[in-house]
């Protein structure tokens, strides 16, 4: 093979095959660890602090319901707008997916939930909810200012990023199933790692908690609806007692956990809901009990629902009644268990501990609760977090879904510059190797 024949066959394997080069301050580890420093200092400059600060208030003023956000949907692509940052809308009717960067391979996604709860706001302060029985209490506002607060750092930095980074803007986090609407409609096409927080009351600012796992469990809802033969209460023989049987019912379905679970492996089964009966001498027809289970794993998990429709039946039929058993599966409020990817966590100390300092980044004990980017984590590896904003000598905090909910607005800086940096420096230091004509390319951009 002659001379000009080899240097044309390794300029086409450089091109084609190459692995990318880091800008940012080249690829040494002490290049990268100074991404997450300068992204906090950016995030902490009054410009941007305070305009994190207004979005978040005016998102605040005007809350929406789940696949309702139209006008807090109309400020994301305001802002994109004057960015300059390319995006798709609808997305699973009010979401919202940016693009910034190259538009090409990899991809990783950074995410914020847009909806508010229906609940009458009682904080009294210049910014209260201005919609009766409407409330951001669970932090969803604050989210949706730190991911565009991170949205500008890295559109000024946009030339320095080797990839793409995907935001997303979901609608109806709060049991609508938000996240499936998102990944049915697309938002996780070509991406590969996606990252999300929640703020924390009980933890102090400038702190962030998670670990390797399970942090959230798997949640679901049932609702049993217990027919028996109504009748007047003197003469019950008369009657098939419905309320007795769905009293059977519930003793019966604690035995689930507490008999039936491995002890090391925490489950939930909470009967929260009865309703039969309307007069004190009347045994009605029929009864209806609902609530939720709750595990930390799949397998647990459909355990606890395959046997607590069983239980429901045959305790019902041992009182002569009939039972139906409704899960709520066409309304997708089934929630797997938020998992946490073992090697995002890594990527995550790293990252956190280069921003504030490893003696602030702990493990988070696993929570009952249930959180939809768990849907994220079953398509794709994934990666979740608290972020501290407790400040003691403010006073204490209310936790999420209170109506006295509050939010430390010292912590934006910290969750814009961590949502910066994490999807950044995994640009940088998860390159995959994907060849010139495999890797799709965003329109958008």
């Amino acid at each position: 093979m002659g001379f000009s024949m080899w240097v044309s066959l390794i300029f086409i394997i450089n091109l084609f095959c190459s692995t990318p080069s880091f800008s940012v301050s080249g690829s040494s580890s002490n290049g990268l660890s100074e991404i997450p420093k300068r992204f906090l200092e950016i995030a902490k400059k009054p410009e941007l602090f305070d305009w994190m600060v207004g979005i978040r208030r005016k998102i605040h003023e005007n809350p929406e319901l789940g696949f309702e956000e139209f006008e807090t949907s109309k400020l994301i692509r305001a802002e994109l707008d004057k960015m300059g940052i390319h995006y798709k809308y609808p997305v699973a009717v009010t979401g919202v997916l940016g693009y910034i960067g190259t538009g090409g391979p990899p991809f990783v996604a950074l995410r914020a939930d847009m909806d508010a709860l229906p609940m009458q706001e009682m904080v009294e302060w210049e910014h209260k909810s201005k919609i009766p029985g409407k409330m951001h209490a669970c932090g969803h506002d604050g989210h949706v200012a730190m991911l565009l607060g991170a949205a500008k750092i890295l559109q000024e930095h946009r030339d320095e990023i080797k990839g793409t980074v995907v935001l997303v803007f979901q609608p109806a986090e709060e049991g609508a199933g938000g996240a499936m609407e998102m990944i049915d409609a697309g938002a996780l096409e070509n991406v590969n790692a996606i990252f999300g927080l929640h703020v924390a009351a009980n933890l102090p600012v400038g702190e962030v908690h998670s670990k390797a796992g399970p942090i959230g469990a798997g949640n679901g809802f049932f609702e049993a609806v217990i027919s028996g033969k109504g009748g007047h209460a003197a003469i019950p023989q008369h009657s098939v007692d419905p309320i007795l049987a769905a009293s059977n019912v519930i003793v019966s379905l604690q035995h689930l956990v507490s008999r039936e679970a491995d002890p090391l492996d925490p489950q939930v089964v909470t009967v929260a809901k009865f309703q039969g009966g309307g007069a004190f001498n009347v045994i009605p027809d029929s009864v209806t009990i609902g609530g939720t289970f709750r595990a930390f794993s799949k397998q647990s998990f459909m355990q606890l629902r395959y046997r607590i429709e069983e239980v429901i039946r045959g305790q019902a039929a041992v009182q002569r009644c009939n039972a139906t058993v409704d899960f709520f599966t066409e309304a997708k409020l089934f929630f797997p268990p938020t998992i946490n990817n073992k090697d995002l966590h890594e990527h995550f100390l790293n990252v956190a501990g280069d921003m504030i300092g490893i003696h602030k980044v702990k493990d988070v004990k696993p929570l009952m609760g249930s959180e939809d980017f768990s849907f994220y984590q079953e398509v794709i590896p994934g990666y979740f977090f608290l972020l501290g904003m407790e400040n003691e000598t403010r006073g204490r905090l209310e936790s999420v879904h209170s109506p006295h909910f509050q939010i430390n607005e010292d912590a934006f800086p910290y969750g814009a510059a961590l949502h910066a940096s994490l999807a950044t420096r995994y640009l940088l230091e998860f390159q995959p190797e994907v060849s010139f004509s495999g890797g799709k390319h965003h329109d958008e951009l």
